[in-house]
């Protein structure tokens, strides 16, 4: 008989204080309390079982959270009641009153504005979360000191060219921003600039001041018919564009990653980066600051444009080469610029850009109103608690990016993708690594349509976490997993059922090229295969190697290999009862009657070694396995 070391609990499970809940590093990722929500509306006791919510390792803190809470309200009570120690957060730029408030409600709260490089990397470490504008520098020696507490960094604003999210990921640290709440603040404040600047306000404004009336010398353009390239179609860009739309403006845009229709929607023609700079008269950028877009405007692009053309920038001051701006400025190439973002900001006095006198300059002002900045403070204190609290960051900015949409249709398989990859590597014989891992999703949709990041992500937790040293989540599943030399691929198969409603009908994991602890997970292939599926809203596993089984996946699992024959499930049940082990389910598959079959068995408590060995000790058991969920 072949037994398997796995009955023995993990050295995790060992560890943990009498009584005390195991800690989830990377329980259900983000998306738990969206399927909570839709777990409860689809069963069919849902009004009796009050589904939990399990929380995502993001959060340490084991305050779990009501599935019928209000997305407002902010609980730290546990589910026997007791309030858990409040999580700790740092504010290192000035924020809103009314974002502080929502902190305050949750967290601990400590603002410490204008703090040295220095006195960051001091304070750091005494803090669950890290909140920063533009000004803050979140570097990787930043999160290296706050490594082991430090579990989210959230930036007050959309850009995050300031903080070091290779750094973050490693370190399992979310990062999140605020890109909705300022995004009509800057739209409104480019077209502000556009406008002043055709009409040489800011210039004229400052002659007159200086006593001089000079009409004729500030003559500016008109707008109406002229073409505007936004360069960066994303949430701002195209708030820009409605607006140039009304001013009778042509707009065309650049973006290799905006739908055509959303800006067919709108009245934009997308471009190429080429074309929309040689046809634009006035070029408006949108677009982030990352590797790919630094200096991106230069001599060379300068050089393809229009003679007079005019420049507004209230995105990044990075994709501007400034010195090569000046000589286009100075040339003639470029009749003017309105900026709103720097290099260095703030930049040097003497700078020959922000004095040229066809320049028009404010200091960052894009998010600078009174709505824009409470929203921006509201947004940003809901994302770092909602992350803090397990919940998904829908603005999370390295970790997958799901649609709302996506999120309500894949949110009761989340958890059904993680505990396939925790069942999945603990079936795995300790001297055999993990060569190569599939993860199929049969679906009754076209295969094209089913976005799977999230689930790509949840399998790859399920199957790093439980066997790595390093706290693992949904931030840096992916980042471990490739540092471990785990490569994952995908399949989608397409399901004809006319008569199906779910967009997935399963999903399957395959570990090849493996030795396992447990034969019967072998597939006629040689893989170790597992497939579960979604039924009333619950997980269940359905398929073990070739064996047909249907189990909900709550609870910890044993998983027995034996003759088929009478009497089974009655000897395996009376050993645990005696044993005051409660069981939660059981079902049995075969192949053939009187050949092998799998028992799969829940239990609410862990067998000890004893138990187990007893049930391994039945005559026609070939082997077994324990497996945590």
């Amino acid at each position: 008989m072949a037994t398997s070391r796995a009955l023995l609990p993990s050295p995790h499970a060992s560890a943990r204080p009498a009584g005390a809940r195991p800690r989830l590093h990377a329980a259900s990722a983000s998306l738990q309390f969206a399927a909570g929500r839709a777990q409860a509306r689809h069963h069919p006791h849902a009004a009796r079982l009050r589904l939990r919510v399990v929380r995502c390792a993001i959060a340490s803190s084991p305050a779990p959270v009501a599935a019928d809470s209000p997305t407002r309200r902010i609980s730290r009570a546990g589910s026997d009641g007791a309030l858990r120690p409040k999580p700790a957060v740092l504010v290192a730029e000035k924020l809103s009153e009314a974002g502080l408030a929502v902190l305050r409600e949750f967290a601990e709260l400590e603002c410490a504005y204008g703090m040295s490089p220095a006195e960051l990397l001091a304070k750091v470490a005494q803090f669950d979360a890290l909140i920063v504008r533009s000004g803050t520098k979140v570097t990787r020696e930043v999160l290296e000191a706050g490594r082991g507490r430090l579990r989210v960094v959230g930036r007050a604003g959309v850009g995050i060219d300031n903080v070091d999210l290779q750094a973050a990921t490693e370190a399992g640290c979310l990062v999140v921003n605020a890109p909705t709440a300022n995004t009509v603040a800057a739209a409104e404040h480019g077209i502000a600039l556009l406008a002043s600047m055709a009409r040489n306000v800011s210039q004229a404004d400052a002659a007159l001041k200086a006593g001089k009336w000079q009409r004729s010398k500030y003559v500016g353009v008109s707008l109406v018919g002229k073409t505007l390239a936004i360069m960066g179609f994303g949430k701002v860009g195209s708030e820009v564009a409605r607006r140039a739309k009304g001013l009778g403006m042509h707009v065309i845009a650049h973006d290799p990653y905006a739908p055509a229709d959303r800006a067919r929607a709108i009245g934009v023609e997308l471009v190429s980066f080429d074309e929309a700079i040689a046809r634009a008269d006035f070029i408006s950028l949108h677009m982030p600051l990352i590797q790919t877009t630094a200096k991106i405007f230069n001599d060379e692009s300068f050089s393809k444009m229009k003679t007079g053309v005019r420049i507004i920038n209230v995105a990044r001051g990075g994709v501007i080469d400034e010195d090569a701006l000046v000589r286009a400025l100075d040339s003639g190439k470029v009749a003017q610029a309105a900026l709103d973002v720097f290099t260095v900001e703030p930049p040097p006095k003497d700078s020959k850009l922000v004095l040229h006198e066809n320049v028009t300059v404010t200091p960052h002002l894009g998010a600078s109103t009174v709505e824009a900045q409470e929203g921006v403070a509201i947004e940003i204190a809901e994302a770092v608690v909602g992350a803090l609290r397990g919940e998904l960051a829908a603005t999370a900015v390295n970790a997958p990016m799901v649609p709302a949409e996506v999120l309500s249709v894949l949110a009761p398989y989340v958890s059904l993708a993680e505990k396939l990859g925790r069942l999945a590597v603990q079936l795995v014989a300790g001297e055999s690594g993990i060569k190569g891992v599939k993860v199929v999703y049969t679906t009754a949709r076209g295969p094209d349509d089913l976005d799977t990041r999230l689930l790509r992500a949840m399998v790859t937790k399920g199957l790093v976490e439980p066997v790595s040293s390093t706290f693992v989540n949904l931030v840096n599943a992916d980042y471990t997993a490739k540092q471990r030399g785990l490569r994952i691929t995908e399949e989608r198969v397409a399901h004809d059922s006319p008569a199906a409603e779910a967009p997935l009908e399963s999903i399957q994991v395959r570990l090849s090229q493996v030795q396992s602890k447990f034969a019967g997970a072998i597939s006629d292939g040689g893989d170790i295969v597992l497939e579960g599926r979604i039924k009333y809203g619950v997980p269940h596993l359905t398929l073990v190697g070739p064996y047909e089984v249907d189990v909900s996946l709550e609870g910890n699992l044993i998983l027995c290999r034996q003759i088929d024959q009478p009497g089974m499930i009655g000897k395996v049940g009376n050993i645990l009862g005696q044993r005051n082990v409660n069981i939660s389910f059981m079902s049995v598959g075969r192949t053939f009657r009187g050949k092998q079959a799998i028992m799969a068995i829940g239990v609410d408590e862990e067998p000890d070694k004893e138990t187990l060995e007893k049930i391994g000790g039945i005559p026609a058991i070939e082997e077994f396995v324990f497996l945590e969920l």
